[in-house]
């Protein structure tokens, strides 16, 4: 650059800079350019140019600059941004070629945007978004579903494959090590029923019926339910974390390599399980249920044990006990079909299997409501 009229020093080893006549600025690199060193403000760097009043060009000269990194990086990129908003011509040909070839890395893809409006998307838009988002999800689980129930026909045909061993963990999982929270909340379940029985029947001095109440209400209905529902929460967002942790790890892909159906292998043991179990802990259930009862008409209503027992006897037939039973059986379904199928829908991140394990959790509990209703309406109408 010929012709110097001016010249401003900023931090005098690291950058100087030089104005010419002809309207050009030249800032001039030396020293070490390096994050643990002090280094100039891109502040100061940008007022010292603006002193020039009609700056039209930027050049550099780096012949006296030692070492750099990542550092003069920011600071270029920082003078790239300003230079552009006030249509000035940056010259990269006095810098480095490694430089020069980072810049023009950073400036090629120009910064997403990261915030979204939630305003800019239109109230029909978002109806037909979730009317989509709807419509798959509502496929994908009726492909499962017919999925699943193609490997159960394969069972039965003696066609599918599974170790035995892993059916028998699952058994002793989902089934003996869930007795003691089952058993908590069933009991406690019996004692509901029998304090808010009491507190009604009292007014007509019909307190015996409390034992009707509560063993007709666990043995048809909250036996069932409330056991459904701890399993959805305890072994329906297990498996949906185990098969959802396999498909990050690529495991259920290495199944469908080595030519093994992940549907009998991994998903219809878990069906079986929870089918087989679920009726058992129901019916289980249902005895700790009357007993919390008998508790409360004991202590609360001067009924003694035997009478107690006795009108429990005399309301209970077998027919309440198998129409509880079918509805175990189908909530045990349901809570392994939402289990495996958020699990195996689980994209490849952490995330993706928090995200797969709470789904399976509302979605069991959602299930099993909806199927205690229809259960309900069908028993209704059948007459039993």
């Amino acid at each position: 650059m010929a012709n110097n009229q001016s010249e401003d020093v900023i931090e005098s080893l690291k950058l100087n800079i030089t104005y010419s006549s002809d309207d050009e600025v030249t800032l001039i690199l030396a020293g070490n350019w390096k994050m643990g060193e002090p280094l100039p403000s891109e502040k100061e760097a940008l007022s010292g140019i603006l002193r020039q009043p009609r700056v039209k060009s930027i050049h550099f000269n780096s012949e006296k600059l030692l070492l750099w990194d990542s550092a003069i990086l920011v600071f270029l990129r920082t003078i790239f941004l300003w230079a552009e908003q006030q249509q000035i011509l940056v010259q990269l040909d006095g810098l480095p070629q490694g430089l020069q070839k980072l810049l023009k890395l950073a400036t090629a893809v120009p910064e997403r945007e990261t915030g979204r409006d939630p305003m800019e998307a239109s109230l029909l838009s978002r109806i037909g978004d979730v009317s989509v988002s709807l419509t798959r999800s509502t496929a994908e689980t009726l492909e499962f579903v017919g999925e699943v129930s193609l490997s159960l026909m394969r069972f039965l045909r003696g066609k599918a494959r599974f170790r035995r061993y892993d059916f028998m963990q699952l058994l002793q999982e989902s089934g003996a090590q869930a007795l003691p929270i089952v058993s908590l909340i069933t009991f406690l379940m019996g004692v509901i029923l029998a304090f808010v029985g009491a507190v009604q029947l009292q007014q007509f001095g019909a307190e015996i019926f409390v034992a009707n109440l509560v063993a007709i209400g666990m043995v048809r209905e909250m036996g069932a339910l409330m056991t459904a529902i701890i399993l959805a929460g305890r072994s329906g967002a297990s498996f949906a974390a185990q098969l959802g942790t396999m498909m990050v790890n690529e495991e259920i892909d290495a199944f469908k390599t080595m030519g093994f159906s992940e549907m009998d292998f991994l998903v219809l043991p878990r069906l079986l399980a929870l089918s087989l179990m679920v009726p058992l802990l129901a019916l289980y259930a249902d005895f700790l249920g009357i007993i919390g009862g008998a508790v409360v008409s004991v202590t609360m209503l001067d009924i003694s044990v035997l009478q107690y027992f006795e009108q429990t006897r005399s309301a209970l037939t077998p027919l309440h006990f198998l129409l509880g039973l079918i509805k175990a059986a189908i909530y045990g379904a349901l809570v392994a079909l939402a289990g495996c199928l958020r699990g195996m829908q689980s994209g490849r991140s952490a995330s993706a299997v928090g995200s797969a394990t709470t789904s399976a959790v509302v979605t069991g509990i959602v299930w099993i409501i909806v199927a205690c209703a229809i259960t309900t309406v069908i028993y209704s109408v059948l007459g039993v």
